[in-house]
């Protein structure tokens, strides 16, 4: 594992990221809305740190209703909004909004949008959300933008109930920042926590906040190994095994919902041109269900975001008793978790060759096309990095700096045959060591090496 620290390692990370100039290619974006004033709710150009923004039925708020982490907050009413007047020239990957209800307001709801048009035309971040809560919670926007946006904030339910919105933070597309941290303190080591520097990548998408595993490569001759960046989930994608080698994905309460399960199984269009393209009747007759690897269920905000998960570069090959055994089992449980204020972070795979389904082993399927080849792994493999729901802390970076030796890890490796569908997923608890050597992937490395050495080696419940 390579890159946290405990909470007291945050301020120093998050004041260095503002020290960058916010507004140049692969710094950090934030706005605190603490630099100017807004009384009213007429519509106006505020002129805030950031640069000009619109407010419509939204003022700028400093009374003690007001829910804030400063001493200001914006507070939208009706069907306001404020927009952005200027673009952020360095893209973006993950976009965080704090978000509560107005005094004792009833809950409302509210939208992201944003624009790479200069203002001319928006597209919707995301799903509507909800605020309930009068303290701020945190709202993760996942997106691969590289280039110019702009972004814009919709309260969507015309009522008389407001909202409070504070401390927008803009990750950008694909950037690096090096900057001088404390390195985390492992509880009861007496020894002082020594100075060291580290280099934090800013990674394309929030889903890889904890690396890239295999170094994947959005690159046409990089076909096993084929990076791929969607705004659900990455993936590693392997073009001669028509399965992808793991899959990343982040998912908190936001990502949850109730839109259907859409079982649009597809082909996916955003392969090379000439590349083969894996169909849901490559699977026909094998004895293997089509496994997701990121769930339909940590996909149901939306139809959209719940479709994506039915792409063919997000299956692989496993048995029945294993996908609706011990793998729904940890799929339905990390849920349980996300649904008490926890966040994930996880990454899934497989490896080996040959399984035994419901029409016996299999190393590889053809389907009734008989052409593309589906290699059978012999076992999948997920690991679970397990998070509170953070604090008033400001950037998805914050989630790094919170994972400390004591952070809980769960790992398993699942054989992939029949036989086991009774069984819960405990049974395959392993290490993450005991995966990267199975893989010869580097896991979570994106934390301090001796963090990564301190959670890789344990086997946690």
């Amino acid at each position: 594992m390579r890159i946290s620290s405990p909470l007291s390692f945050f301020p120093i990370l998050f004041s260095s990221i503002l020290l960058l100039n916010f507004c140049s290619p692969k710094m950090a974006f934030k706005e605190d809305f603490e630099t100017d004033k807004k009384s009213s709710y007429e519509a106006e150009t505020v002129k805030l740190a950031s640069g000009d923004w619109v407010f419509q039925d939204a003022l700028v708020g400093s009374t003690d209703e007001d829910h804030k982490l400063g001493k200001q907050a914006v507070r939208i009413r009706n069907q306001g909004k404020i927009t952005m007047n200027f673009d952020l020239p360095a893209g973006a990957s993950s976009i965080t909004v704090r978000h509560a209800t107005y005094g004792k307001d009833e809950s409302s709801d509210w939208e992201l949008w944003y624009s790479v048009t200069k203002g001319k035309s928006w597209k919707q971040a995301g799903q509507k959300l909800t605020s309930t809560s009068t303290t701020l919670k945190k709202a993760i926007f996942s997106l691969v933008i590289n280039g110019n946006i702009r972004l814009e904030i919709r309260k969507v339910s015309g009522t008389k109930d407001r909202l409070n919105f504070d401390d927008i933070v803009v990750e950008p597309f694909g950037s690096t920042a090096t900057l001088e941290t404390n390195a985390p303190n492992i509880p009861a080591t007496p020894t002082p926590v020594p100075t060291v520097k580290k280099t934090v990548g800013n990674p394309a998408s929030i889903h890889l906040l904890l690396g890239n595993p295999s170094k994947a490569i959005a690159g046409e001759k990089n076909p096993d190994n084929y990076l791929m960046l969607k705004p659900q989930y990455a993936l590693s994608y392997n073009r001669a095994k028509g399965i992808p080698n793991w899959v990343s994905w982040y998912v908190n309460s936001t990502w949850l919902g109730t839109a259907d399960r859409q079982n649009d199984f597809r082909p996916d269009k955003d392969l090379p041109a000439g590349w083969p393209r894996i169909t849901p009747t490559d699977y026909t007759g094998g004895g293997f269900d089509r496994g997701h690897v990121c769930p339909s269920a940590d996909r149901q905000s939306t139809e959209e975001n719940n479709s994506a998960t039915f792409l063919m570069t997000n299956m692989i090959p496993q048995s029945p008793d294993n996908n609706q055994g011990p793998w729904e089992k940890l799929e339905a449980y990390s849920r349980r978790l996300v649904e008490k204020n926890i966040e994930l972070y996880i990454i899934a795979g497989n490896y080996g060759t040959g399984g035994t389904g419901s029409n016996g082993f299999r190393k590889e399927l053809k389907g009734k096309r008989n052409a593309v080849r589906v290699v059978v792994p012999s076992h999948t493999w997920k690991v679970v990095v397990v998070l509170p729901e953070a604090g008033n802390n400001g950037t998805p970076l914050d989630d790094l700096s919170r994972i400390n030796a004591n952070t809980r890890v769960i790992a398993i490796d699942v054989p992939n045959v029949q036989g086991i569908k009774q069984d819960y997923w405990t049974k395959y608890l392993t290490s993450v060591d005991a995966i990267e050597k199975a893989t010869g992937y580097d896991l979570l490395s994106n934390l301090p090496k001796n963090i990564q050495d301190a959670l890789e080696s344990k086997v946690s419940k």
